[in-house]
């Protein structure tokens, strides 16, 4: 009997334990009533966020009035050439690996440099494009390094007597410079310099490294400019307009988004109320010691890069460090520069003249006749499609420049010239917005679709004329806005009918609503949607028309309901003939 007893009772041995669990019931209990709406929670979270960037800048702006940054800038741009610098070899990096590389390229024992002629034409190019003076002679350097990827165990350069020297770049505000550098900076350009690429390695995890000597002795020129920046924007708007400037002359093939080009950033931090300092880097002296940051390959990580790196030396500075002067890389996605090595001097390059090859002596009559048949700058053709021809803005006539190595420019031209011809009868007030509307298609309709399609430009897959004769039939109200984008599809997806033809036999042609056809329609749209027609009456909430305005369109006959009268009649019977 006494057994069963304690079987029916287990509450005294429960006890202990319900004591136990009765804090964390407690704390359950607590957390539940005090527990923050997610909404509030993530409005919360949003205020906090705002005020940390705030206080963010605030910091960056004190650092700012305290200490200067200084930047120079080293750009290294493979030249577009069919033969490698010092042999026959061809500079092709996309063969199979270690297929077009010449006993020089791998330092083979009595094996000699023979320069190539035809490698100085771009590099000329991009020495007259960038206002540089080009020297009547120039002399190869070695360069003394040991590192698997140089063959020879030096770099053939020019460092003493380069090619071109005193050259300039201008930087405007279009460019993306940093607004406190006003509306214009001017970067000097120290020299350029022609010098052979090296191997490409290719790194596998843990210990094997293959190496790629197609890259070997790729001609390249490096560009050096003088520590004259002073804000990480304007040091990448810097290396963005050196490209697009190589680019449009020219001289290169690829860029940075391709490996063509490549930048390393010298950084230096001072305090704006000291004595300038001892260091100097390339005759500007007074500067705090700089750390270089090398291989950058966007023109977002030079930006970063340099932010990072001020930083860091700020905090150094400021907690009684010494900055060290270093070679230092940079991982994209990073927050911090890592260390790489000691920097090297050129005492420790050991710098001497090559005396395997020849001085280079340039006649005076190919530079100026380069310098007169070079193609327009990217400053005059941004001054011409923003000007009263095209009357485009800046936003749409930079890309249009930069897009495609100056393709997409040429065909927007072509649809602009189509377009005149066939706008010959209209108003002279139509013709001043061809440019603008023909920008708008090309860039945005047309740009879309190749977006969408993840298609590489194509002049020919939908013509400049075909273009110009869709844009052409919009503009006489031939056919409506999402019409002439269905037409432009089907033409961009491979229908090779003349527009007039395909319009035509797809019964697209508009055959425009009468005005009671228009009130019909907006009354239908208007009667099911009551409690919005009274937020636009009551509240003046006009920009709900246009959510009208879209179901009129759906709801019509496909292709006939024209947005603007659509937007019209709406206005009239919501709002009344004064209102509206």
């Amino acid at each position: 009997m006494a057994l069963q007893k304690q079987r029916s009772s287990p509450l005294p041995r429960l006890l202990p334990v319900l004591q136990m669990l009765q804090p964390a019931a407690s704390t359950f209990s607590t957390y539940s009533s005090d527990r923050i709406p997610l909404r509030k929670q993530l409005k919360q979270e949003a205020k906090a966020l705002k005020a940390r960037k705030k206080k963010r800048r605030e910091n960056e702006e004190a650092s700012r009035e305290k200490w200067e940054l200084t930047v120079g800038i080293e750009i290294h741009a493979q030249l577009d050439t069919e033969s490698k610098l010092f042999s026959r070899a061809a500079t092709s990096t996309s063969d199979i690996p270690n297929s077009n590389v010449a006993l020089f390229d791998l330092a083979f024992p009595g094996s000699q440099p023979e320069f190539q002629i035809a490698t100085l034409l771009p590099a000329l190019r991009a020495a007259v494009a960038l206002n540089c003076d080009i020297q009547p002679v120039s002399r190869f350097d070695r360069k003394h390094y040991f590192y698997h990827d140089q063959p020879a165990g030096y770099q053939i350069t020019q460092y003493y007597e380069p090619f071109a020297r005193n050259g300039y770049v201008d930087l405007f505000d279009y460019d993306g410079i940093a607004p406190e550098d006003g509306d214009k900076v001017r970067v000097d350009i120290k020299q350029i310099q022609l010098e052979q690429d090296t191997a490409k390695s290719q790194e596998y995890p843990p210990s094997l490294q293959l190496l790629d000597f197609n890259r070997v002795s790729h001609p390249l020129i490096e560009i050096i400019t003088l520590p004259q920046i002073h804000t990480p924007a304007t040091a990448a708007a810097c290396v963005r307009k050196i490209q697009a400037i190589l680019q449009a002359c020219g001289a290169v093939t690829t860029g940075m988004e391709l490996g063509g080009l490549r930048a390393d950033v010298n950084v230096s931090i001072r305090r704006r109320d000291e004595t300038p300092g001892l260091h100097e880097y390339h005759g500007v002296g007074g500067l705090g010691q700089r750390t270089e940051i090398k291989n950058l390959s966007s023109f977002k990580a030079v930006e970063d890069a340099i932010i990072a790196e001020k930083n860091r030396q700020i905090a150094v500075l400021e907690s009684g460090g010494v900055v060290e002067g270093e070679t230092r890389g940079w991982t994209i996605g990073s927050t911090e520069t890592r260390r790489l090595r000691g920097k090297e001097g050129a005492v420790d390059y050991r710098y001497m003249p090559d005396p395997d090859i020849p001085p280079l002596f340039i006649d005076r009559d190919l530079v100026t006749h380069l310098r007169e048949n070079l193609p327009t700058p990217p400053d005059e053709l941004v001054e011409l499609l923003v000007g009263p021809e095209y009357g485009l803005s800046v936003d749409d006539a930079k890309p249009l420049i930069e897009l495609d190595g100056g393709a997409r420019l040429e065909y927007y031209q072509d649809v602009v010239d189509e377009l005149r011809v066939l706008q010959q009868d209209q108003a002279a007030e139509t013709s001043d917005k061809l440019g603008r509307i023909a920008g708008n298609w090309v860039l945005h309709e047309l740009g879309g679709l190749l977006t969408k399609a993840d298609a590489a430009w194509d002049a020919e897959r939908v013509p400049a004329g075909t273009l110009a004769a869709i844009v052409d039939q919009l503009q006489r109200k031939h056919i409506t806005g999402p019409t002439a984008k269905l037409v432009l599809a089907m033409v961009f997806d491979g229908d090779r009918r003349p527009i007039a033809q395909l319009l035509d036999e797809e019964n697209l042609l508009l055959r425009p609503l009468s005005r009671e056809e228009y009130v019909a329609l907006a009354e239908s749209v208007i009667s099911r949607n009551p409690q919005m027609v009274e937020q636009i009456r009551s509240k003046n909430q006009l920009g709900k028309l246009g959510w009208f305005v879209g179901q009129m369109m759906r709801t019509g006959e496909k292709g006939r309901v024209e947005a603007p009268k659509a937007e019209e009649v709406l206005r009239e019977v919501i709002l009344g003939p004064t209102r509206g």
